[in-house]
């Protein structure tokens, strides 16, 4: 007898992490994700994709980035411009943008709603309208992002490399990249130094 898509496929609920968030334990030995709290954008049999939240990264600024892609800003404080900070979302594909962004910003075909208000979009046109003024409300702007193959993701968090929560708008668009990860294990119940000083014992 053939089993429908809808018997086998388990939902969200029931396993998948898209729309939460997922927090380094100590015991994380990729120094790339040491410490790191990723925002789930999608996730199913196929694999897994999201964007590191609490990263910044150093080497080029908002206005540098537009330059390059001969963007010009709007004049005036209307952009915001020089306020957006520019995050490392991941070691795939790090030449490419990513925006995670409140809903009152969406294009048809271009912007992915995933949880709670929060969206995806990956097109130029959305730093075009954050640099005129018409962008959204709040928004994370993230070069690369994080991927995992079929399977892989599960066999990372059985390993104990992972734990993972509810997240929500606060906590992703907080511009204090530093608090991120205590907030994001104090949701799940957890005092840093107590699982540091844990780590490792039964």
């Amino acid at each position: 007898m053939k089993t429908t898509r809808s018997e086998n496929h388990p939902s969200a609920a029931e396993g998948y992490l898209d729309g939460q968030l997922l927090v380094a334990m100590p015991v994380m030995s990729d120094p790339r994700f040491a410490r790191s709290v990723i925002y789930m954008c999608a996730h199913s049999e196929e694999g897994a994709m999201g964007l590191i939240i609490n990263q910044r990264a150093s080497h080029i600024s908002f206005p540098d980035l537009l330059e390059r892609l001969d963007i010009i800003p709007a004049d005036g404080e209307g952009g915001g411009v020089d306020r957006m900070s520019i995050h490392v979302g991941g070691p795939v594909e790090t030449g490419r943008g990513f925006v995670l962004h409140s809903a009152d910003y969406f294009v048809d075909e271009s912007t992915l709603p995933i949880e709670d208000g929060v969206c995806l979009t990956a097109t130029i046109d959305i730093l075009k309208a954050i640099a005129s003024g018409h962008g959204p409300n709040r928004a994370l702007l993230a070069l690369g992002y994080a991927g995992w193959s079929p399977g892989q993701l599960e066999s990372e968090i059985q390993a104990n490399g992972w734990l993972n929560c509810p997240a929500d708008p606060d906590l992703i668009f907080d511009p204090d990249l530093e608090g991120k990860y205590a907030r994001a294990l104090a949701k799940i119940g957890i005092d840093p130094s107590h699982l540091v000083s844990d780590a490792g014992h039964a």
